[in-house]
Order: structure tokens, then C-alpha cells, then sequence
């Protein structure tokens, strides 16, 4: 900081002026008080030359006296550790804000002057071009005394509009790259990943996926943007749709989208190979591992060994209907599946993690000869790690209300729940931790198991499911 030392320099400087001259005083006060000495011994009258020396040096002294108050005077005071007015207990609150401007020179300045005037700090700062101006993305940290009506204020007076504000956390703090990258290297890693990073892009949205084949309110033959509505060609057939309906999309943002779908469909079908060795409570090792569309022969053949009993538990409809839904179960634009193998590589369970608009639904089938072994539950022990680790606060299942080893693998995972049954049917909900460490699934202890599995009937849900996000 050159200012401050030149400043400290000429401090010095003038610190030894004034000592030298003191020097220079006292020296020459000895050589007047030996002159007026021999005036006094030798002189007429040395009783007034000896008052007249006296008044001298009094005010000689007076003199110093003024000089050095005026110069205490003088020096800058000491600044405070905290500036005035910023209390220890007046913490900042963050802040993402978007407002447009004019695109013209000097409108982003006159925004964060103003911002800066009323102790605002900008943490972040994002450009979105417009046809007309320019909508900026702002991480604010301010004041906790100011409200966010008073931010809206100010940036409205420098010339800010449709300006939209929320609350901010920690998780914000990351930059814009390291969080695209990131997603990206997500959505590399894992096909399912593509609704998740969509939904973490755009913060609260709904994201609706319709498969190929699917008749569609309006197809698209392109990807389009609609100030609310971004319709995608999802790379695995069909359309994605986004929505938010709070805050328009820019052109930037949809760019960004498209960049995320053609990474995913570049890299094509991809699946995690992380596999879980569980241990039964009679010693026998199996294996759980993600479920892809390529499971749907191995799935169709389980089906086929378990009971109408079992199934009818799990669909709630004609086993019919359940062959054409594995396509839809399996494939990682819905949600995320397991799959569960013997050592001879059987396939004799299946858990599924659904993305159901906001909320989430897991739904498991375990074969008839493998249930009460605790498979049940270690499956979905896994499906609610993947619901924590994507974000959602809560999971349910439906079943029929007298599928008590479906209740009893929901109390096993010691989450508060919520019971809601209606003309038979019941509903489960759990409710999720909001901070929760992926878990890994070391053994299975032996508790009593699911009779078949939890779901929804064939029919009773569209083949159009919604994602849908709390940030």
C-alpha cells in the first residue's frame, strides 16, 4: 500500500524536525542562561535582569506549550477495528438478485454505485444480452437491517428494472464455472444425472419429460424458448420441457441447457458401475447395482416368477400393464433404479427412485423366494441415499393398506413418517434429512421384510412425469 507508507514516511520526517529543533532550543537556552549568569554577578542591578529572564523562559514555554497541543491536534486519529455504525451483531444476509438494464454505457455502474452506497457488497456478478438491454445476475451480501424491498428500491432509482429477489445461502458462493463444470462431470458420469443438473441450472422449475411416442400438446421439431418454457430434444427420444414460471428464462440460460443435453447425448448411454455386495442373514453374498433399460429382459423374466400375489402389490393393476411400465421404470429420465443380483447373476429385486414433480417416489419388487431376508429394506435404505444426495426433502410409497411388511420396511429406516390411507390405499411419506451423508450398505440385518413391493398402479400414473425442484 505505497499511500500509506509515504504517509508514514513524512510522519517520521516531521517527528525529527521537531526533535532537532528542540535540541537547537535547549542549547541555546544554556548559552542565554551562562550570559544572563555573569549579568547578574557582574551587572547594576542584577534583581531585574534576573525577572526579566525569568519572564523570558516562561514564555519561551508558554509558546512550546501551544505548539505541541496544536500539533496533537492535528494527527489523524487511530482508526477502530470495526468501522462506526457496524455492530458485531449486525451479520450480512445474502442475496441473489436479477434486475435488466438499458444497454448502454454507464447503466451496470450506476447500479452498483448505488448498491455500494448503501453498504452493499457484490459478491458475484452475471451478464445475460438481450435484444433490448441486459439482465444481471448479482450475489449480494448486505447489511441484515436492510430488507429486501429497500434492495429493490435502490437499484430501481439507478435504473434498474423488473428486478427479482431471494434469499441466498452458502451453496451460492460457488462460481458460475465450477458449478456448470460440475454438473457437467455429473451428467458425464451418469444418464440420470440430465433432470437433476437441469433442475440445480435453473433453481425452482418443473421439468417434464415426454418419451418418444407420446403424443405431445405441442411437438417440437427444434429446440425453442418461450419467456417461461424451454422445450428440449432429449437425446434418448422426445422432449424435455422446463418451466419457471417466477423468473424468465434468457438466452443465456438456454444456451447453457442445450450445452448440458449435448454433452448427454454425445456420450450416449452410461450407467454407473459402483456395485454394493450385501450379506445375507443366512451368509448368502448379493449384489445391488444400478438397473438401466437394459435389465428389461432379465426384469420381464422376474416378473414372471413372482406370485399374482406379489405383483398385484406392487401394480395395483393387471400384470399386463406392467411389462409395457418396466420401459418407463428403467430408464434414467424418470428417476434412478437398482437392481438387485445373486452370484450366479439373477435378478431378483428391483427399487426405484421416481421423480414425481416435486415430490419422489420409491417403489420396490422383491421375488417371492428372496422377500423376508432383508433385501427391502436395504434397497430402499439405498433409493432415499440417492433422494438425500439429489436434494429432495421427502419420499413416499403407495401400497394397499394391508401390506404391513411394506409399513414395517418404511419404519426401518428410522425417518419421521406420515400415514395418509384413502379407499384402501395408503400412502407413506418420509421425510428426508437436510444434510445427509451418503451412506454405503455394508451387511443386511434380518427384520421383517416386504411382502412383494410399494407402488403406484400402471394406469394411475402418466407416462409424463414431472420433475420439479426446490432449489
Amino acid at each position: 500500500m505505497p499511500h500509506l507508507t509515504t504517509a508514514r514516511a513524512s510522519a517520521r520526517r516531521r517527528h525529527r524536525g521537531r526533535e532537532l529543533l528542540e535540541v537547537a532550543a535547549l542549547f541555546t537556552a544554556l548559552v542565554a542562561a551562562g550570559l544572563v549568569a555573569g549579568l547578574v554577578h557582574h551587572g547594576p542591578d542584577g534583581t531585574v535582569l534576573l525577572i526579566t529572564s525569568s519572564l523570558g523562559l516562561l514564555a519561551t514555554a508558554g509558546c512550546h506549550a501551544y505548539r505541541t497541543h496544536r500539533a496533537y491536534r492535528a494527527e489523524p486519529p487511530v482508526p477502530a477495528t470495526e468501522p462506526a455504525g457496524r455492530p458485531d451483531d449486525d451479520a450480512p444476509t445474502l442475496w441473489r438478485m436479477r434486475t435488466t438494464v438499458r444497454d448502454t454505457p454507464g447503466t451496470l455502474g450506476a447500479v452498483c454505485t448505488a448498491l455500494a452506497g448503501s453498504r452493499v457488497d457484490i459478491i458475484t456478478l452475471q451478464t445475460h444480452p438481450l435484444a433490448d438491454g441486459t439482465v444481471d445476475e448479482f450475489l449480494l451480501r448486505a447489511p441484515a437491517a436492510l430488507p429486501a424491498g429497500a434492495l429493490v428500491l435502490t437499484v430501481a432509482e439507478a435504473g434498474g428494472t423488473d428486478t427479482w429477489i431471494e434469499r441466498a445461502d452458502a451453496h451460492d458462493l460457488v462460481d458460475t464455472p465450477t458449478r456448470m463444470l460440475t454438473m457437467a462431470t455429473r451428467t458425464a458420469l451418469d444418464a440420470a444425472e440430465l433432470p437433476l443438473a437441469l433442475r440445480q441450472l435453473f433453481g425452482r422449475c418443473t421439468i417434464r419429460s415426454t418419451p418418444a411416442g407420446i403424443e405431445d400438446d405441442e411437438p417440437v421439431a427444434d429446440d425453442a424458448l418461450r419467456p417461461t418454457v424451454m422445450r428440449l430434444r432429449d437425446p434418448s427420444g422426445g422432449t424435455i420441457t422446463v418451466e419457471r414460471d417466477y423468473l424468465p428464462f434468457t438466452p443465456t440460460e438456454f444456451a447453457r441447457a442445450r450445452a448440458l443435453v449435448e454433452l448427454d447425448a454425445q456420450l450416449g448411454v452410461r450407467m454407473p458401475g459402483s456395485r454394493h455386495v450385501l450379506t445375507l442373514p443366512e451368509g448368502n453374498e448379493i449384489t445391488m447395482r444400478r438397473a438401466s433399460p437394459e435389465d428389461r429382459a432379465a426384469a420381464l423374466a422376474m416378473q414372471e416368477r413372482c406370485s399374482p400375489t406379489t405383483l398385484a402389490l406392487r401394480y395395483h393393476g393387471p400384470v399386463a400393464d406392467a411389462e409395457s411400465y418396466l420401459t418407463h421404470l428403467l430408464s434414467p429420465r424418470f428417476g434412478q433404479s437398482l437392481a438387485v443380483e445373486t452370484a450366479s447373476g439373477r435378478l431378483v429385486a428391483l427399487g426405484h427412485l421416481l421423480w414425481d414433480g416435486d415430490e419422489n417416489e420409491v417403489a420396490l419388487l422383491v421375488e417371492d423366494e428372496w422377500q423376508r431376508r432383508g433385501i427391502g429394506t436395504a434397497l430402499l435404505r439405498r433409493l432415499v441415499d440417492l433422494a438425500t444426495e439429489a436434494g429432495r426433502d421427502s419420499v413416499y410409497a403407495v401400497t394397499q393398506s394391508t401390506n404391513t411388511g411394506m409399513v414395517a420396511t418404511m419404519r426401518e429406516l428410522g425417518l419421521p413418517l406420515d400415514y395418509q390411507v384413502e379407499d384402501g390405499t395408503l400412502v407413506i411419506t418420509a421425510s428426508l434429512p437436510t444434510a445427509k451423508a451418503a451412506q454405503g450398505v455394508e451387511g443386511v440385518q434380518g427384520v421383517p421384510d416386504e411382502q412383494g413391493a410399494s407402488g403406484p398402479s400402471a394406469g394411475a400414473r402418466s407416462a409424463d412425469p414431472v420433475w420439479g425442484a426446490q432449489p
